[in-house]
């Protein structure tokens, strides 16, 4: 080999090993995994024999894991928590759906302060503090969102989703479908720092996954089971490992991926979950589950990975809270931090460094609607008075407070400081419109979800989230939303809806304010209900259509609080249309009068 050839092949390595050197001493990226429903024991490396999860695990075995880690009992608080590293109802969030989910539009979020520091910002999933702008995704510090904003979904097979507020269709097994859109947005981004949010909607219901991981399971024996084994729905266990093995194959994924651009060691990789296990199946012998403030309702898997800067199989046992992670991940990324309202979490970084060994006693407050629950690092005080030594007895069978009277006394003050300080907070009866026509952004979406409906008009399933109206059979009933429009103008309504050919014809109304539109159902569209094929149980939640979106015509809204209307001038055929949702498009500004 001549001189010449050598010297080039020593400098492209050089160079190589130069792009990388520079990569490893950049700011971190950014990954936030986190799991619907998806209880603590829902993981072999916690000792679960029942399902294999080796690349989560892995996240442990090549990083840190915290023993007792806490979320929220539900869905939007949790990630209300994460994005501002506040008690949720702080920021208004008190339910999971009819507007109690929003996150306070006065509340900075993690993704904006990254975004104001240089990242890229995307996220992958399931949102749920809010669908119209401002509250959307894309107003609060993300700049790409692929996923839905509902609490859950109807379906995980090619489902209609949105991509920065426009109507798509998903591709294929959505957390699949939203782990390429991570990898896609992740080499888009590669040459700048990046935060990327994947919030999984499984294992939540409906217990849908494809056939190739069910039949893994399918017949698997439960060795580890749930302490009270006769309330446990086999079946239902066996479709929640499914969904968790396959989140696992989308998390070895990812890490290829990096691997793959040679950002492996440049990134920080958090997993955990929402709250705890949506079924009585086995969660290390905890009690509680999802919606329960007892310890296996709000305990969460806390792993994170960075190489070469994190120890390497440490098990951290201070407790921790999901409010943490806001403030922990700002000071590990040395962005700048300088939060506009007091935080109730903490830095974790001297914990994760191991740069300091005294970590002072704190309380954590786990908070559902009128339960409060207290956890120090030795017992937790539950939402009833009861104290339970979480060291001698973890499953919280028997009640120490007659032997620890000082203790109980001090968590009880706890919750009481709670409830008037923080709690207090909140008001669940002030009623906060929906935002339409925001001025950064030319959509709002108005889904089912948000509507009330008066008369026989029925909504397909009790829970609002990801449901439609059904049986308008009166043209004295009507649809509605009680919406603040932001910026005045021309908008474009389309409407998706299901109508079967004998009930074609019908004659309809779209007003607000003294202005509106009229139109007519003239296209039969009567697709099937979905969703039974790849349930493995039976589901509690809505079944869902291929909805059919119709421009019904533009109508001009005016500034300011207003009821926006759907109704019925004329139905000849049984009922009028099935409806799903409502997109507005501004296409005209003009100056309110």
């Amino acid at each position: 080999m001549s001189r010449t050839i050598a010297g080039f092949i020593f400098m492209i390595a050089w160079s190589c090993c130069l792009v990388q050197l520079l990569k490893a001493q950049s700011t971190p990226n950014i990954i936030i995994i986190m799991a619907d429903d998806q209880g603590w024991g829902d993981l072999s490396l916690h000792g679960n024999v029942n399902l294999s999860t080796p690349n989560i695990d892995s996240l442990a075995v090549n990083g840190v894991q915290f023993d007792r880690f806490f979320v929220d009992p539900v869905c939007s608080p949790t990630r209300a928590a994460l994005l501002t590293g506040r008690y949720a109802v702080r920021g208004g969030v008190y339910s999971t759906s009819a507007g109690g989910e929003r996150l306070d539009l006065d509340e900075k979020t993690l993704p904006e302060y990254f975004e104001s520091a240089g990242y890229a910002t995307g996220a992958f999933g399931k949102w749920h503090n809010g669908m119209q702008p401002p509250y959307h995704p894309n107003s609060r510090g993300f700049d790409e969102f692929y996923g839905f904003c509902s609490g859950h979904w109807g379906s995980y097979f090619s489902p209609m989703l949105e991509h920065n507020g426009q109507i798509i269709q998903g591709d294929g097994y959505l957390p699949d479908d939203l782990t390429n859109r991570a990898i896609d947005f992740i080499a888009q981004h590669q040459d700048k720092p990046f935060l990327v949010y994947l919030p999984f909607p499984t294992p939540h219901a409906p217990m849908q996954v494809p056939d190739d991981w069910w039949e893994k399971v399918k017949d698997r024996p439960l060795l580890n089971r749930h302490r009270n084994p006769e309330r446990e729905d086999t079946t239902f266990t066996r479709a929640a490992l499914a969904m968790v093995e396959d989140i696992d194959w989308n998390v070895g994924r990812l890490i290829a991926h990096l691997r793959k651009l040679h950002l492996e060691e440049n990134t920080i990789i958090l997993y955990l979950t929402d709250n705890g296990p949506n079924s009585w199946r086995w969660n290390g012998d905890m009690k509680g589950r999802k919606a329960k403030t007892d310890e296996g309702g709000v305990r969460s898997p806390l792993l994170i990975q960075w190489k070469g800067q994190l120890p390497v199989g440490k098990t951290i046992q201070p407790i921790a809270s999901v409010h943490d992670l806001l403030p922990t991940l700002a000071d590990l990324a040395g962005i700048p931090f300088d939060p506009p309202k007091p935080l109730d979490g903490k830095s974790l970084k001297s914990l994760l460094l191991e740069k300091n060994t005294h970590w002072p006693e704190r309380l954590i407050i786990n908070q559902w609607g009128d339960r409060i629950s207290v956890r120090s690092q030795h017992f937790r005080l539950s939402h009833d008075g009861q104290l339970f030594d979480m060291n001698a007895d973890p499953g919280q069978r028997k009640d120490v407070s007659h032997a620890h009277p000082e203790i109980h006394k001090t968590l009880i003050k706890a919750q009481e400081k709670f409830r008037k300080e923080v709690l207090s907070e909140l008001n669940p009866n002030q009623k906060r419109a929906f935002a339409v026509g925001h001025p950064d952004h030319v959509f709002t979406q108005l889904p089912a979800r948000d509507a009330i409906a008066t008369g026989t008009i029925e909504r397909s399933n009790r829970w609002p989230n990801c449901s439609y109206y059904t049986n308008w059979t009166n043209t004295n009933d009507s649809i509605y939303w009680d919406v603040e429009v932001l910026k005045p103008g021309l908008y474009q309504a389309t409407l998706y809806y299901t109508c079967a050919e004998e009930n074609t014809g019908a004659a309809f109304r779209l007003s607000a304010n003294g202005t509106a539109i009229d139109f007519q159902i003239s296209d039969a569209h009567n697709p099937p209900l979905e969703g039974a094929r790849y349930d493995r149980t039976p589901r509690d939640v809505s079944y869902v259509k291929d909805w059919k979106p119709l421009k019904v015509g533009n109508l001009q809204l005016k500034r300011g609080q207003q009821r926006l209307a759907l109704s019925a001038k004329d139905i000849p055929g049984a009922q009028g249309f099935d409806f799903r949702l409502l997109q507005l498009d501004r296409i005209e500004t003009y100056k309110s009068p």
